[in-house]
């Protein structure tokens, strides 16, 4: 009788401890590190996008295009100027949201034609001299006669000492 009493509690211990809080304990600070980030731009303002998305250390940004913040307008001259144009608009939302060039892990580039991959990757290499990001690079009809779109995932400056090139 003993013997089946101790084997009893044993099977309830077991049992129990199977099934005890086995809801994560984490949750809130899950849901703390996912932002979504509206656009500082009026004329974004009701996109049906986010500008740039954080979870944890990560920055997700949506695709960039040309458009002067200040004209509204591509600049003239072609891919070069467009090009530069689409990058400084890259940077001014990474500063933002507390990184920069040097901290993009990966691009995804669109041009409107493969004829303007050579001028591109000339105009890219001037942003990203060390540090050259993973890429992809296609190309597809654009909005607003854009020439190029890039999107780009960087991480948080503050989050890394500092990069290393292999």
């Amino acid at each position: 009788m003993k013997l089946l009493n101790t084997l009893s509690l044993l099977c309830i211990l077991l049992i129990t401890s199977c099934t005890t809080n086995t809801t994560p304990t984490n949750t809130t600070q899950e849901k703390e590190d996912l932002i979504f980030h509206k656009s500082k731009l009026e004329r974004k303002k009701n996109a049906p996008f986010s500008d740039a998305v954080t979870v944890g250390n990560t920055l997700y940004l949506a695709g960039q295009v040309g458009i002067n913040p200040e004209t509204r307008k591509l600049p003239e001259g072609g891919i070069g100027p467009e090009a530069r144009q689409t990058l400084e608009n890259i940077k001014e939302v990474l500063e933002a949201h507390g990184s920069d060039l040097e901290h993009v892990v990966k691009c995804t580039v669109i041009l409107s034609t493969t004829d303007d991959f050579v001028e591109f990757n000339k105009i890219f290499r001037e942003y990203f001299p060390k540090n050259k990001p993973a890429r992809t690079t296609f190309a597809a009809g654009l909005l607003v006669g854009a020439k190029i779109e890039i999107d780009v995932i960087a991480v948080k400056a503050d989050g890394f000492k500092d990069a290393r090139v292999n």
